[in-house]
């Protein structure tokens, strides 16, 4: 700060404050910088758009009400506009941590300051708290921000991408009808089932939770705008919270309402918890379907080499002609970290002491990050079921050297003698069609019948 020209000085409540003079927001946000140097993550500009939104919607509702001037609600509509058309939600104009005060204070006052910098000039004086933060408070601002955030990410992303996946492993399902391969259970040799059966599988994991994530959806988008402080409205009118509902759902045409209850959407963060379980269970079946993909894939040589992922890079930097399962371990990755997300949500949707929740910023951040990642893994494995190829003569190998065929016999001459048949096969690296005809007194040709790969799917 020694060279005084590059800064302008901003006041607030605490008195004086040296902010850089080219910045949008004043003296709280610079406050909020200087204390909060925990990491280099800020709030997404997903959120800080919500918090934008918000305090457009609520200059017209207090417009409407008679509560704020004319001039004054038009320079808050012109200055959100302009930051939600003209690329400005950046972190240069909303550089606060994301482990700030618990509340999002500092990030309410961030955007309160920025709406009224742009708002104001020679004519009209905009005030940040006064005009831009009416009828509102920080600690019903950003949990309303955060259900809008969720709300709209569930909707238009995470719905659609789900859907997307289902309807490409069921079309792949179909295509892969007449392919018979070895099952596995323990990673051990089992009875065979088709690839149909085993994708088939795969989708109904995901319709269980775009099931989950559609009931789950309404109870997202429940909004705490209007309870101010401490549930109780404080400061602000009581049509407030009605007309506010009614407007941000009409101008977002997002499935949003008031909350049954402001005191429980601002001290509790449950249905951020509902949420993320429903995300813990979609990244733990993402998981076991890339992991399925991997498996599948090895090789090609040594592993079990029943199918090919379509290679997109080279997979070593010394080993030639290398190529890896990427896309799915990218996955597993990304479906880690949701679930490791999900213990933080948890953790911090407890800290709902007393009127407050006081964890909203961390609670945000990983949320939105969940919510992108499951997208984003959705959105990447689409083409990677789309291209993947069975290699059927690999499949077709394994599945004649499965011992555990001779499943099928039991019915027919007992536990202890398919038993004998199996040990003996593998002993003797023998087909088990040759030792069941060896060791019982079937004919070969019901021995065929009964042994038929694709019957015993």
């Amino acid at each position: 700060m020694s060279q005084s020209k590059q800064y302008r000085t901003e006041k607030d409540s605490m008195g004086e404050v040296k902010v850089p003079k080219e910045a949008l927001y004043a003296a709280q946000t610079q406050r909020a910088v200087d204390n909060f140097n925990f990491s280099n993550l800020t709030l997404p500009e997903d959120f800080i758009r919500q918090v934008v939104t918000i305090k457009q919607v609520a200059a017209e509702v207090n417009h409407d009400l008679g509560l704020l001037s004319k001039t004054k609600f038009k320079a808050i509509t012109k200055a959100t506009n302009k930051l939600l058309s003209d690329d400005l939600i950046k972190p240069d104009n909303f550089p606060i941590d994301v482990f700030q005060t618990g509340s999002g204070t500092s990030t309410n006052m961030n955007v309160n300051e920025v709406v009224a910098h742009l708002a104001s000039n020679s004519r009209t004086k905009v005030h940040p708290n006064d005009d831009v933060n009416m009828g509102q408070s920080s600690n019903d601002v950003i949990p309303t921000a955060l259900a809008m955030m969720t709300t709209e990410l569930l909707v238009r992303q995470l719905t659609p991408d789900l859907e997307k996946l289902i309807h490409a492993i069921k079309s792949k399902a179909k295509s892969l009808k007449s392919v018979v391969k070895t099952g596995r259970t323990h990673l051990m040799d089992a009875m065979p089932l088709t690839m149909e059966q085993e994708l088939t599988g795969w989708a109904y994991q995901l319709e269980i939770s775009l099931k989950a994530i559609k009931n789950v959806t309404p109870q997202a988008g429940e909004l705490a705008q209007g309870g101010t402080a401490i549930g109780t409205g404080i400061n602000s009118s009581a049509k407030f919270r009605t007309e506010f509902a009614k407007k941000v759902k009409s101008q977002t045409g997002l499935p949003l309402k008031k909350s049954g209850s402001t005191f429980a959407s601002i001290a509790g963060q449950d249905s951020s918890v509902s949420v993320s379980g429903v995300l813990n269970t979609l990244a733990t079946a993402l998981m076991k379907i890339s992991n399925d993909l991997r498996w599948m894939n090895s090789g090609p040589v040594s592993g079990l080499g029943e199918i090919k992922l379509k290679a997109i890079q080279p997979g070593s930097s010394i080993m030639p002609g290398k190529v890896n399962p990427v896309i799915p371990e990218a996955v597993t990755q990304a479906a880690a970290q949701i679930i490791g997300n999900h213990t933080s949500i948890t953790v911090g949707a407890q800290s709902g002491n007393f009127q407050l929740n006081v964890m909203l910023p961390m609670i945000a951040y990983n949320l939105w990050q969940s919510l992108r990642l499951a997208s984003s893994s959705l959105k990447h494995l689409v083409d990677t079921i789309k291209t993947f190829e069975p290699n059927t003569e690999a499949l077709e190998t394994l599945l004649s050297k499965n011992a555990i065929l001779a499943t099928a016999l039991a019915p027919e001459v007992g536990y202890e003698k398919a038993s004998e048949i199996v040990y003996k096969a593998r002993k003797e690296e023998r087909s088990i069609l040759d030792v069941a005809v060896e060791l019982t007194s079937l004919s070969k040709q019901k021995l065929e019948s009964i042994l038929d790969a694709k019957k015993l799917t």
